[in-house]
């Protein structure tokens, strides 16, 4: 501990402790438990990292672009369940975050962005490195504040963390003008243990009522599904789902944000819905008579045509956010409240009645559902002379025994590892499903790892995605983060070639990547080790000695198949029932 930490202590002690505003940041952030601070620092907030520097309790993570810091702290949430949080500077270190931002936004991910403003009296007068940061941030936060005095600097802070992780979570903007950090400036410190915000007060328990009436609906139904998102997840509530849905015996599916919740190997499991999901759960989706939506948002890559969704089911909808209950679907039973206090309740009532939908159709509904699956949905030629994605996907599944943490960056490789992985847990899926953000899958993995650095943790990506961030490979290095990362390269943007195939005649526009790095020397030019793998006979062996250097970052390469597309695949304007499965397979 040093001596500057031993003396806020005293002082605290003695309730007689004065800092100046940089420093009440650092005692804020120690009691909030913030164990990490991911940022770059820049001119606006030098008397933060000069109070930073004199202390240890608080760890700062220097990435290498503040789109990276945003992304190291939301891998690091969405991990633990704890906020991430961020320092950047003004101006562009503002800007460079608001990607990172708008991806914990869309995702629900708690976290706060403390940036540096120019100095409070120069604020409207185009000062140097100024930009509106609260303006900017508008669209694609929780909440933001820009301080406006001292002496309310601490408990600003304190609400910023109890709006970022409570309700619905979400990204929390701090604009901090730099007058307000200077040393030598100082109030007496005290730290609220709570706040209350008038305005503010999120929903905890469901409304009695509505949540006897869902059950009355739930136990009536013939063709029952249950449709979990990542509120579950979010809401740490997959003890509390597994039993509810162990316990009516019906068929579950996932969105991609809400995988792991439910165990991928529990044969009630009918795998991921929407635009890539499987058969069997979109045409469960399609054919139920009664839907229970747990902690999901009925997005756009979920219901396809939404007047085509669920047409002849009655819809229960589990959601902390009210804003959320009929935004896109119109549901019959809306329930507001925790999911796994709502979850604890169904169960609660469930226990104490005789009512049970009629087994007969449970078993007839069953047989349907076994049906589709025999469509074998997701198979691929294992025969091929070229490394096919998937196999690199279970492969690493087989590798990891299931129970790495995965990231992820955006597009074809994203969908096959959440198509082949297998999640059993929450919380080991880690990546960017509402904004689909290229280059998070590296920055995220360093949180993820920093958060558990005993845990195998390894990144899945593509050769465009990978290198929107690749410069965190020095943060890498800096901070011994021993990620593997996973490449599927097929020189291509793969997810857009493949809507250009689909769509626009093979007219690849801009979707070939030809002036691609020598991955093995750029990774090893960074200081780790680098890999090239071509022959699918050599996956298995390259993927276990990657994963046998425990304390090295290792970049796989794999070459593969150039033209592997995702199925299935439902089309813009198509339903559930309107998939688009691979041709190249004869599927029963």
């Amino acid at each position: 501990m040093r001596l500057r930490d031993c003396v806020y202590k005293l002082m605290l002690e003695e309730k007689t402790v004065e800092l100046s505003g940089g420093e009440v940041l650092i005692q804020a952030l120690k009691e909030e438990g913030v164990e990490f601070i991911f940022g770059y620092p820049g001119g606006a907030v030098l008397h933060i990292y000069d109070a930073l520097y004199e202390q240890n309790s608080v760890k700062h993570i220097l990435v290498r672009h503040e789109q990276g810091a945003t992304h190291a702290a939301d891998g690091y949430a969405r991990a633990t369940g704890k906020p991430g949080v961020v320092l950047v500077t003004s101006g562009p270190g503002a800007t460079n975050a608001v990607t990172g931002i708008a991806t914990a936004f869309m995702d629900s991910i708690p976290m706060v962005v403390i940036s540096g403003q120019v100095q409070s009296r120069f604020i409207g007068s185009d000062a140097f490195q100024e930009v509106d940061c609260v303006g900017i941030t508008r669209p694609c936060v929780k909440h933001n504040f820009l301080v406006d005095s001292l002496e309310n600097f601490a408990e600003t802070i304190k609400k910023a963390f109890h709006v970022a992780t409570t309700g619905r979570p979400g990204p929390v903007v701090v604009d901090i003008p730099k007058d307000f950090t200077t040393p030598g400036v100082t109030v007496p410190f005290e730290y609220p243990k709570t706040v209350n915000m008038r305005s503010y007060s999120p929903a905890e328990q469901g409304h009695p009522g509505q949540i006897r009436k869902a059950v009355d609906l739930i136990l009536s139904a013939q063709r029952p599904m249950i449709y979990s998102g990542g509120g579950v997840v979010l809401g740490n509530a997959a003890a509390q789902l597994t039993e509810f849905t162990e316990l009516l015996g019906y068929p579950i599916t996932q969105t991609l944000m809400g995988l792991g919740a439910f165990p991928a190997s529990n044969k009630q499991n009918l795998g991921m819905l929407g635009m890539h999901g499987t058969y069997e759960a979109n045409m469960a989706m399609h054919d139920c008579d009664v839907l229970i939506a747990i902690g999901a948002r009925f997005d756009d890559r979920v219901t396809g045509e939404t007047e085509s969704f669920c047409p002849n089911a009655k819809i229960v909808h589990v959601d902390v956010d009210p804003a959320s209950i009929s935004k896109n679907v119109t549901v019959d039973v809306p329930i507001v409240g925790d999911v796994g206090h709502v979850l604890e309740a169904m169960v609660a009532l469930i226990r104490d009645t005789d009512k049970r939908a009629d087994p007969a159709d449970l078993v007839q509904w069953w047989a349907q559902i076994k049906q589709w699956s025999s469509k074998n949905c997701l198979a691929y030629d294992t025969d091929s002379a070229l490394i096919k994605p998937q196999s690199v996907v279970e492969s690493l599944w087989r590798v990891t025994k299931g129970d790495a943490y995965i990231t992820s960056d955006v597009g074809q490789h994203q969908m096959w590892a959440a198509q082949f992985y297998g999640f059993d847990k929450p919380r080991r899926w880690i990546n960017s499903g509402g904004l689909g953000t290229m280059g998070f899958g590296l920055p995220a993995a360093i949180g993820v790892q920093l958060a558990f650095p005993d845990e195998v943790v390894a990144c899945v990506t593509g050769e465009a995605s990978i290198q929107m961030c690749i410069q965190e490979l020095s943060t890498c290095l800096q901070y011994g983060t021993p990620v593997k990362i996973i490449c599927l390269n097929n020189r291509y943007m793969g997810m857009v070639r493949q809507w250009q195939e689909f769509n626009y005649e093979k007219r690849y526009s801009h979707s070939y990547m030809d002036a691609l790095p020598d991955f093995v020397k750029l990774t090893e030019s960074y200081g780790h080790i680098g890999m090239r793998i071509e022959n699918p006979a050599d996956v298995d062996g390259a993927l276990e000695e990657a994963f046998a250097m425990k304390d090295r970052l290792v970049f796989l390469d794999f070459q593969t198949d150039q033209q592997e597309n995702v199925y299935p695949m439902i089309e813009a304007g198509k339903g559930h029932h309107e998939m688009r499965l691979n041709p190249a397979r004869e599927l029963a």
